[in-house]
């Protein structure tokens, strides 16, 4: 006798069959994402600019294109797979953080090319490689504003003023963010803005009084 479940359960099947996948198919498969992966890794070795560079990171996501791929692959051979796959890959925790967003962007591309591959559609995977290449490689390019500069001079109290004179005639724009004086030594820190940073730091170095001019700069983001 044919009850509601029994039909649920019947239908539910019918519309998920399983995907019949040969050797070559996969072994196809497999060879695009690799190739993407490959691609993916060049990319990340020459577009990214960093002081260290991971290279185990980089060679993760050429793993990771790969294990996507397959894990699509087993998701279409069949239902069962995919349910368990889901359920499996639910209590999988990733402790590893991510420090810089454009190692998130190149990990969420593997991941997507490996997607994009398992399901079949390697063209759109080549396309996409690419055009995300042009993308970081015209953003990159495009005139930005220099982050300030950080000056840190060392001298005497007596200084200090002329410090001050000397910042605010060759800066464009400085802030002083900090002032620490001990006994007779004063330790100034300017943020600011130069056109030439070396001249202003010899010209620090040749006042009476000072003992120390250090120039700092940094990454980070310009809020102004």
């Amino acid at each position: 006798m044919a009850t509601f479940s029994n039909i649920f359960k019947r239908s539910f099947l019918e519309g998920y069959a399983n995907v019949e996948l040969t050797t070559s198919q996969i072994l196809i498969v497999m060879l695009f994402s690799l190739c993407i992966g490959l691609y993916i890794f060049l990319a990340y070795r020459f577009l990214t600019k960093k002081t260290f560079y991971s290279r185990s990171f980089n060679i993760s996501l050429v793993l990771m294109s790969v294990i996507t791929a397959a894990i699509i692959l087993a998701v279409q051979s069949s239902v069962v797979i995919s349910l368990g796959m889901v359920g499996a890959l639910s209590i999988v925790r990733f402790r590893t953080a991510v420090k810089d967003a454009m190692d998130l962007a190149f990990l969420f591309w593997a991941i997507s090319a490996g997607i994009i591959c398992g399901a079949g559609l390697a063209e759109v995977a080549i396309i996409l490689s690419l055009a995300a290449t042009a993308v970081i490689f015209v953003l990159d390019r495009l005139p930005v504003i220099k982050a300030p500069v950080i000056l840190v001079v060392n001298g005497t109290k007596e200084a200090g003023k002329r410090i001050t004179e000397e910042v605010r005639k060759n800066a464009a724009f400085f802030e002083e963010k900090s002032r620490v004086i001990s006994g007779e030594n004063l330790e100034m820190v300017f943020e600011l803005r130069t056109k030439d940073r070396n001249s202003l730091s010899e010209t620090l170095s040749d006042l009476p009084g000072v003992s120390s001019v250090s120039v700092l700069s940094h990454e980070g983001e310009v809020g102004f």
